[in-house]
């Protein structure tokens, strides 16, 4: 009874005083459940929101592989943090982190997933008022644009520093094909015909959104059909059920094999590079700019009125253009 009386006593005080007991216990359990509400709790609902979106194809499926990537890999000293509780000075110091780890590029792209996802908690009304990325510097902010092209000598340094392992039968297979880093990293058995010698890329799985389907070249397959299928798995590349994606680490690892094993470093670059090099090879050995665009599965001519007229596949020239391309590297690498 005197226990009753001295809580009535108490908010008779803070009445007096002009405090709503009532709005301040509301409050304290309003911050009770955001506190409840970690950065991984969050981040599940956000990607369950992105996987609806993707069902529906209106999300590309390697943006979802990339999100899932760098917000639960890469954001590991946020995960048990309070959402609503992480500060910018948490998304700095895990910038510098991941610049020392994974390089500028991991950094930035981390970066950008944050903002999105935080914009997204916003937007949802869970209690986030801020996005905690608004200040922090992105890493690749003034870089020069992306106009790398690869020399014979610097394809050939990499070339021969590849192991026998899946990044390197990737960088293989990136510098025969012409393809995007996520396309061989994420292959999966059912998009290839080795019999035919065919790769059967799947819009979900191309960035322009059109099937691709590419002729392999004689080494291409050779690397392809020694690849061993490992158990159940779908997937030629990596571990998880979404192929490879190790990129920042094995090709930290590339560099340095190639700075002991050559006695030199070479000048930065990226995978995406290796495409841009291709491409620019094709047009010096005389292959026809409509059909490079093609073996890139650029639309190229194919865009606006040229596509209404012309509904040629260009198969056999671009299976010409990338035998043309097979020969030429062969002869740089060997």
């Amino acid at each position: 009874m005197e226990a009753a009386r001295g809580i009535a006593r108490n908010r008779f005080a803070q009445v007096e005083l002009g405090i709503d007991p009532d709005a301040e216990e509301a409050g304290r359990r309003a911050e009770q459940a955001a506190d409840a509400l970690t950065f991984e709790k969050a981040v599940e609902q956000y990607l369950a929101a992105q996987e609806a979106r993707l069902a529906a194809r209106t999300l590309r499926q390697n943006t979802f592989i990339a999100e899932e990537r760098y917000l639960r890999r890469h954001c590991g000293p946020l995960q048990k943090k309070p959402v609503a509780k992480v500060a910018f000075e948490d998304v700095a110091k895990l910038i510098r982190d991941l610049i020392r780890d994974h390089g500028p590029t991991s950094a930035a792209r981390a970066r950008g997933a944050i903002s999105t996802f935080y914009g997204w908690c916003m937007r949802q009304g869970i209690g986030v008022k801020a996005n905690p990325t608004i200040g922090t510097d992105n890493p690749v902010y003034g870089k020069p644009a992306r106009d790398r092209v690869l020399n014979d000598d610097e394809i050939r340094i990499i070339w021969r520093n590849c192991l026998d392992d899946d990044f390197g039968k990737i960088v293989r297979l990136l510098l025969l094909t012409a393809c995007r880093r996520d396309e061989i990293g994420g292959l999966r058995w059912e998009e290839l015909d080795v019999g035919q010698g065919k790769l059967l890329l799947p819009r979900e799985r191309t960035k322009a959104k059109r099937p691709h389907e590419l002729p392999l070249s004689a080494t291409a397959l050779e690397i392809v059909r020694s690849i061993r299928r490992r158990n159940s798995r779908a997937t030629l590349f990596g571990g998880g059920a979404n192929g490879f994606n190790a990129w920042s680490y094995n090709t930290l690892a590339l560099n340095a094999r190639i700075t002991a094993t050559e006695g030199r470093a070479l000048v930065p670059f990226r995978l995406h590079d290796l495409r841009r090099t291709v491409r620019t090879r094709m047009g010096k050995l005389g292959v026809l700019p409509h059909v490079a665009e093609l073996v890139l599965n650029h639309a190229g001519h194919k865009s606006g009125i040229g596509g209404v007229y012309d509904h040629h596949d260009y198969g056999p020239e671009i299976a010409e253009a990338l035998q043309k391309w097979e020969a030429h590297l062969l002869a740089i690498v060997q």
